[in-house]
């Protein structure tokens, strides 16, 4: 029977503290500004590195002075080097970048400056807790009439896909960027262009001239202007097709296409060159999502490829949340039978969306990522992800998002933010993403930021080149089969592509090339296994003992998350210091779920699953022993524990129940 305990996450502060690992990275900027060295990340002065770490949203951007510095504080603690600020343009909420209240009309794109103050000291405490930005340029700004904007009304947020191509929409894209770079923030004392803390910008969010959904959405006089461009360039470059002859709305037409792509390229020009010329150093991208090859060929005249990918499968209305529990390790919604063997599934990973992208001479960053609540299996994603990322050579990851607010002290349950049912008509705003005081994704970030900036997981020894489909379809299948054993890198000189009768091998068992990884989708689990970190993850309670490298795990709780890391420069068979989390499941008191309907999101406090498993542990440190950690940090008891031939051997689960354990020698 499961047995779920309080484990409430704080807003100020958490459990356990990892920043000494990392205090010589403080403050960010110190190593120069970020450049790109063919697949890295690399500072001035040569220091590589990647980065874990989190979206800030809408008003979780303008915190006041003293919650900022708490903040900063809190996600170090966590072992994060990175914030995204993500949203900040979006008038839905206040503060805004445009407008710190809600009441007065905002007529114009100026920058709030109650806004960018609260902007300027955030980003001053995360500095000097040596964690770095991402500035989000371009994402749900509302254009206004006020600014000569036509139909203004009729314009989506941000405008999507107009804004790519419309003269007066990109002037007023430069305007704010201008404005923005050539800021100075009065507590570094720096403009934003000059200050190393900034390490990437995209130049829009989401949006793109080749995804239909958007596409289909041109009003006037945007859907002229577009045709106006389209004539002109037909003519320019020698075509006997008139315009008329064209279908704009045909996404396969190859002369669409490639003006489309034209349009595209010419947009990040002009971007990219002004943010150049205002002053910046680091690397730029255009857009971070995947939708067709021909929009991932526009990103190559950028400095990076930035990806997006979710792992979800809900419905979620206003009053009804229905959310299906498919599992990373169990593909149970996504499997499918390979028809040349009924006992073999197709592997499934979320992470294809940002596999695609990689190249073989720019880096690849995640900035958006998820396994939202009300899974029960998300605990899986976090170790899952950074392992994944590292295989590959990618730059690290930022999930999305620690939350859409900076009222924290108020938010006492997963999933639910605000008080009303959504935000900006959107129903999953309410809390869906906000993970921040999630035990199964926050829980687990400790783990996932040692192993993404120490680089505990080697990269794949082995490189897949991948060509689409076509220009418009990508070679999905061939992803899912080698992306959890060998790097994956795309090939988008378009010169071959692939054919759709040549289907790869699947396998039920796939083992990472460096043997560091596995992933089983019949016995539903998987395992990470290096020297400083350890992990099995998925329904381990049916698979029972699990052997890894100088560590074994015998699990009861059918569903877990097991893992632990070096705190000391040594390997975990050496360390003094090792921290261990057991977490599987974590809901609200009192939440019920019909199927994947939640009937009722629960009520404080906040509860993990206690997860109960036999450890044993190789080490050559005698005098070990494992103490019990409470939410508020309390050393709450030590677990019984037998030293012997080696072998440091302890139940969790049975007595000084907890999710976090400090293994210390005394």
């Amino acid at each position: 029977m499961s047995n779920f305990i309080p484990y409430p996450f704080y807003h100020d502060d958490v459990p356990i503290d990892i920043s000494f690992v990392f205090e010589d990275e403080k403050p960010a900027g110190k190593h120069g500004f970020l450049k790109v060295k063919g697949k890295d990340f690399v500072f001035e002065d040569g220091t590589k590195v990647k980065f874990w770490g989190t979206n800030f949203n809408g008003w979780g951007c303008f915190p006041e002075h003293d919650y900022a510095e708490k903040l900063a504080k809190r996600i170090a603690k966590l072992g994060i080097n990175l914030v995204r600020f993500h949203q900040l343009d979006a008038q839905w909420h206040t503060p805004n970048i445009f407008s710190f209240t809600k009441g007065k009309r905002v007529t114009g794109g100026k920058l709030d400056p109650i806004s960018m103050d609260r902007l300027d000291y955030l980003i001053y405490c995360l500095k000097n807790e040596g964690i770095y930005c991402y500035m989000d340029m371009f994402t749900y700004r509302k254009f206004k009439s006020d600014e000569g904007v036509e139909n203004a009304k009729a314009l989506s947020d941000a405008a999507k896909c107009m804004s790519v191509f419309s003269d007066k929409l990109i002037e007023l894209q430069k305007q704010f960027c201008e404005e923005l770079w050539t800021h100075e923030n009065p507590y570094t004392k720096l403009k934003y262009a000059d200050d190393p803390v900034f390490v990437m910008a995209e130049i829009c969010n989401e949006c793109d001239l080749f995804s239909g959904g958007q596409f289909k959405n041109l009003v006037e006089p945007y859907k002229t202007e577009f045709i106006n461009k389209f004539d002109s360039w037909l003519k320019e470059n020698g075509y006997e097709e008139k315009v008329e002859d064209f279908d704009i709305f045909d996404f396969n037409n190859e002369i669409l296409i490639d003006f489309k792509i034209y349009l595209q390229e010419r947009y990040y020009d002009e971007m990219y060159s002004l943010m150049r010329k205002c002053g910046i150093k680091f690397p730029i991208t255009g857009n971070n999502w995947q939708s067709t090859p021909a929009n991932a060929k526009t990103q190559l005249m950028t400095d990076y490829f930035d990806g997006h990918a979710y792992h979800y499968s809900w419905s979620w209305k206003e009053f009804e949340k229905r959310c299906a529990n498919n599992s990373i390790t169990k593909n149970d919604v996504n499997a499918v039978v390979n028809s040349s063997n009924d006992d073999i599934v197709t592997p499934y990973s979320y992470l294809w969306s940002c596999a695609v992208l990689a190249t073989e001479n720019k880096p690849t960053f995640v900035s958006e990522w998820d396994m939202p609540w009300p899974n029960h299996y998300r605990a899986e994603s976090v170790l899952y992800s950074a392992a994944l990322g590292l295989l590959q050579g990618w730059s690290g990851f930022a999930i999305h998002t620690y939350s859409y607010s900076s009222r924290l002290d108020r938010m006492d349950t997963i999933g639910r933010e605000i008080t009303s049912e959504k935000i900006g008509g959107v129903p999953y705003r309410q809390g869906v993403f906000s993970a921040w005081n999630d035990p199964a994704k926050f829980g687990l970030f400790y783990h996932a930021a040692l192993m993404t900036r120490r680089g505990d997981v080697s990269m794949a020894k082995n490189t897949i080149k991948l060509k689409p489909f076509s220009r418009t379809d990508w070679n999905h299948d061939e992803v899912m089969a080698n992306i959890e054993k060998s790097a994956i890198i795309s090939d988008l000189s378009f010169e071959s592509f692939s054919s759709k009768d040549e289907k790869p091998v699947f396998e039920n068992e796939i083992i990472s090339d460096t043997k560091e990884l596995l992933i089983d989708r019949k016995k539903n689990y998987g395992y990470i296994n290096t020297p400083k970190t350890k992990c099995a993850y998925g329904f381990l309670g049916k698979n029972r003992e699990i052997e890894l490298s100088g560590v074994k795990i015998n699990c009861e709780t059918d569903f877990a998350v097991i893992a632990m890391s070096s705190l000391s420069d040594d390997d975990i068979k050496n360390s003094d210091n090792i921290l261990l989390t057991t977490v599987g499941r974590a809901q609200n008191t009192d939440a019920k779920f019909m199927g994947d309907l939640t009937v009722d999101q629960g009520k404080p406090p906040i509860t993990v699953e206690v997860i109960k498993a036999e450890i044993e542990i190789e080490t050559d440190v005698d005098g070990m022993t494992v103490w019990a950690i409470s939410p508020e940090g309390f050393y709450i008891g030590t677990v019984p524990a037998v030293f012997e031939n080696g072998k440091l051997k302890f139940t969790v689960g049975n007595t000084s129940q907890s999710m976090y354990y400090l293994i210390v020698k005394e």
